[in-house]
C-alpha cells in the first residue's frame, strides 16, 4: 500500500482503505498486515484510529487478529456475511459481470418465495404497490426507482425481516445495475409486461402463479442482462 494521508481521519475511512487494498489483491486471502505501527504511518492516521477499523473488520470476517501476532487476511467469501456483501459493493468502483450474475441468481432464488408470501398474506397491498406501473415513464431511471421499491416492499410484505435485510444489502448495487439493465428497451417492455401479470395475479389472490411467474421472470432478466452486456 502506497504511502498517504487520509484527510478525514476516521475509522471508517481507514476500514474502507482496507477493503480496498484486499479486495484489489494487494493483501491476499492467507497473507498478513503489516503491522500496526507500519499502517498507521502507511495511512496517516493515529493507531486508536486503525485498531478501532481493525476490531470492526475481525467483526465482519475480514482478518483474523490474535494477540501477539500478525493480523492474517481472511478468505472474505468463505467466512463473510451481510455486512460483508455491502462492503464490497461500496468499495467495489465497477463489479464485474460475473459477480452482477451471481446477485441476480440469489435474486432468482429469493424473489418468487417472497412474493408468493407478499401474495398471499398481503395481496391488496401488493396490488397497490403495483397499481401504477402502467403509468411509467419509458425511462430507465424511472424503471430503476420503481423496480426496487417494488422488491423492497414485496420482501417486506413477505413478513420475513431476513429477506429485506438481504435485500438492502444489494441496494447500492442494485442502482448502478438497474440503470444498466433499463436503459434497454427490450428490458424496459419486458419488465412492465411482468408488472401487469403480477397485477392481475395479485388481484386474484393467487400466491402459487405469482410465485412461478416471478421465477421464470427472474431466470429471464439473467438472461437478458447477459445479452445487454455483450451488446
Amino acid at each position: 500500500m502506497k504511502e498517504k494521508s487520509i484527510s478525514e481521519n476516521s475509522s471508517t475511512t481507514v476500514e474502507n482503505t482496507l477493503i480496498k487494498a484486499v479486495l484489489s489483491g494487494e493483501y491476499p486471502p492467507g497473507s498478513t498486515l503489516p503491522s500496526e505501527r507500519e499502517l498507521s504511518a502507511t495511512l496517516g492516521v493515529a493507531r486508536p484510529t486503525l485498531r478501532e477499523a481493525l476490531q470492526r473488520l475481525a467483526r465482519d470476517k475480514w482478518f483474523t487478529k490474535r494477540k501477539g501476532h500478525a493480523t492474517i487476511v481472511n478468505d472474505f467469501w468463505k467466512l463473510g456475511n451481510l455486512n460483508t456483501l455491502e462492503n464490497i459493493i461500496t468499495n467495489t468502483d465497477q463489479p464485474n459481470g460475473q459477480f452482477i450474475v451471481h446477485l441476480l441468481e440469489v435474486r432468482a432464488a429469493l424473489a418468487p418465495e417472497f412474493v408468493h408470501k407478499a401474495v398471499l398474506s398481503n395481496p391488496a397491498k401488493v396490488v397497490a404497490v403495483l397499481a401504477n406501473s402502467s403509468e411509467l415513464e419509458d425511462d430507465c431511471e424511472q424503471f430503476t426507482l420503481f423496480d426496487w421499491k417494488l422488491q423492497t416492499k414485496l420482501a417486506e410484505l413477505a413478513q420475513n425481516p431476513i429477506y429485506l435485510l438481504i435485500m438492502n444489502s444489494f441496494t447500492e448495487i442494485y442502482n448502478l445495475m438497474g440503470r444498466l439493465y433499463f436503459s434497454h428497451q427490450e428490458n424496459r417492455e419486458v419488465t412492465r409486461e411482468f408488472y401487469l401479470k403480477l397485477l392481475a395475479m395479485a388481484m386474484a389472490g393467487d400466491a402459487d402463479k405469482a410465485e412461478q411467474l416471478t421465477k421464470e421472470e427472474m431466470i429471464k432478466s439473467i438472461d437478458l442482462w447477459k445479452k445487454s452486456q455483450s451488446i
